[in-house]
């Protein structure tokens, strides 16, 4: 009997083992879950509650960390770990939802102008470069003064105002994809241009839209932080940006309050943090040639400068 010959075919390796050798990705993951579950389980997890009406004393303004209070009290002589703790839920509120607006909006315009060419590939980047070149922030302080404060108004302004990038990423990446051969295949038996667009582009571009979105998350936070810092929040909900904003309105850097200004500073960088190592590790992983690149490998590096010293050479010497 003849022996069977072994398969030589290589393993696929799952998206979630890949994902694993990349230990600043994991580090970010677990820095966002961290907070997230923090947001999820703020009413056990807080020893108070931010919202509760109190009566405080001139003692408990701005008081250090003690052991009832291990962050100290704010400047009503509120509990600063239990402010910090219920504000990760607006951050992330925020963050989550303006990014959602972000990705559907740029992907949606992305998908087009990559997919259809022509006339609607000029009008609709031609759109996108009339909202990329518009200061964001300034506009975003004249729409939230004129329309209201508000925590929808935030989200709507961050996510009207972001998905230009979005979309440009995402129309590169369809026009790559729409010229393979399974879409000309798709396109030759009769399928429609949504069809196509649906079930055999969007999957593709899925990835890119994924790893994109996560750095949108951490943009739209800080923009919230930002619009809370200069007073345009909502007053009515404790963020971490406006929890920054009234450390400072109410002298806290003057008083040497340093537990009222540190918390909500580190929670932002944490989050951001975790959201842009996740987001830079999913970016190498969908863009395999981010890793091949000369800057990423010294020895390609060395490389590089040894061709350009010896093309300067041959200039002079012509």
């Amino acid at each position: 009997m003849e022996k069977r010959e072994k398969s030589s075919a290589p393993t696929m390796i799952s998206p979630w083992r890949s994902f694993l050798q990349y230990k600043l990705g994991v580090v970010g993951l677990g820095m966002l879950v961290s907070i997230i579950l923090m947001a999820l389980l703020a009413q056990w997890v807080a020893p108070y509650d931010p919202y509760e009406i109190i009566e405080a004393t001139t003692s408990d303004v701005m008081a250090p960390p003690s052991s009832e209070h291990l962050l100290g009290q704010d400047d009503t002589g509120r509990d600063v770990l239990s402010s910090v703790i219920y504000g990760a839920r607006i951050s992330l509120l925020v963050g989550f939802a303006a990014s959602l607006l972000i990705v559907t909006l740029g992907a949606t315009i992305g998908m087009l102008a990559g997919y259809s060419g022509g006339r609607v590939d000029t009008i609709l980047m031609r759109i996108t470069d009339a909202v990329l070149v518009v200061p964001s922030l300034p506009l975003m302080l004249v729409i939230i003064a004129v329309a209201g404060r508000g925590l929808t108004n935030i989200i709507l302004v961050i996510g009207l105002l972001s998905w230009t990038y979005m979309a440009r990423v995402v129309r590169a990446q369809v026009l790559s994809v729409k010229e393979r051969m399974f879409v000309l295949r798709a396109r030759a038996i009769g399928v429609s241009h949504l069809g196509i667009m649906i079930n055999h582009i969007l999957p593709q571009v899925l990835p890119v839209i994924f790893a994109e979105a996560t750095l949108d998350i951490s943009y739209a936070i800080l923009s919230e932080a930002t619009l809370s810092f200069l007073g345009l929040g909502d007053p009515t909900l404790t963020s971490w940006g406006s929890m920054l904003s009234r450390a400072f309105m109410r002298g806290a850097v003057t008083r040497g309050a340093w537990w009222y200004l540190v918390p909500p500073g580190l929670a932002l960088a944490w989050v951001t943090l975790g959201l842009t190592l996740l987001g830079n590790t999913l970016q190498e992983i969908v863009n395999p040639r981010l890793r091949t690149h000369y800057l990423f490998d010294e020895r390609k590096m060395v490389a590089f400068k040894l061709m350009a010293g010896k093309a300067d050479l041959s200039a002079k010497k012509t």
